[in-house]
């Protein structure tokens, strides 16, 4: 009767365990999260840590019908960005995919900065809208602010002699392409151009090149290393950083992340 009991159990255990297993693989959602020492924070060919090294991180749910949403922060020099020393992303959107090479991408992009220091009395926490389109090896993505671009209007650029108006509507329009190259190099090609509503002296088309390789260190999986090249057209008259160069000069950008 034990050797029954027993064996009834085993089996119970192991349909309780499989059924289990089945439920993960059909939940909808999924979660990740990633972190990374970058040794300086650039963002469409601009630097926001002054060369320096930069802590970045975020969290990342999606679901299987498409829709997504996620945080993402970075360390931030603070003379180069009005004060503040952290910049949070929050987003969210829907990803379809059309055919096995064709999928669109539309969402909402919030920098926020929790140091809540302003640009001239004005906040630089900007929202963008963006649409993108992939196809095999190609992304073009375009983003609009609904919102001033970084608290540049009247009130803040009238300080400094610069009043042309607001900023909403400012407009980045950038190509991608993402390509795995011989021994799992994964290489990532990217032009974009900033076309500041009202301003613009501030716009500038950048261009980036990088080589990343993903690994596995000792039984530890989800790592990457990698480095970008990025350079700009920007003007150093209105790109000038805190030691006097310009912050949208061509940069060498070194990494190790982690996904988990």
């Amino acid at each position: 009767m034990k050797k029954i009991v027993l064996m009834v159990a085993t089996a119970a255990a192991s349909t309780f365990s499989v059924t289990n297993a089945l439920a993960e693989e059909a939940s909808p959602h999924s979660f990740s999260s990633n972190v990374g020492i970058f040794s300086q924070y650039v963002f469409r060919g601009i630097t926001y840590s002054d060369e320096r090294p930069a802590l970045q991180g975020g969290f990342d749910y999606a679901h299987d019908n498409g829709l997504y949403a996620g945080i993402w922060g970075s360390t931030l020099e603070e003379d180069d960005n009005s004060g503040n020393s952290l910049e949070v992303d929050f987003y969210g959107g829907y990803y379809h995919q059309l055919t096995d090479d064709i999928g669109i991408d539309v969402g909402l992009l919030q920098f926020y900065y929790p140091d809540h220091k302003k640009y001239n009395g004005e906040n630089i926490d900007t929202t963008e809208a963006y649409l993108a389109a992939t196809w095999k090896w190609f992304t073009a993505k375009y983003s609009r602010t609904l919102t001033d671009w970084g608290g540049v209007n009247n009130k803040s650029a009238g300080i400094d002699g610069y009043a042309n108006g607001d900023t909403k509507g400012t407009e980045y329009i950038e190509l991608n392409f993402a390509y795995q190259l011989p021994w799992e190099v994964n290489l990532n090609l990217h032009v974009g151009h900033l076309d500041v509503k009202n301003y613009s002296d501030f716009n500038y088309t950048d261009y980036m090149i990088g080589l990343s390789k993903d690994l596995t260190i000792g039984q530890s999986e989800g790592w990457t290393v990698g480095i970008n090249y990025t350079d700009t057209d920007a003007d150093k008259d209105w790109w000038t950083g805190v030691d006097g160069d310009n912050r949208g000069d061509n940069q060498f950008i070194g990494y190790i992340s982690r996904s988990f």
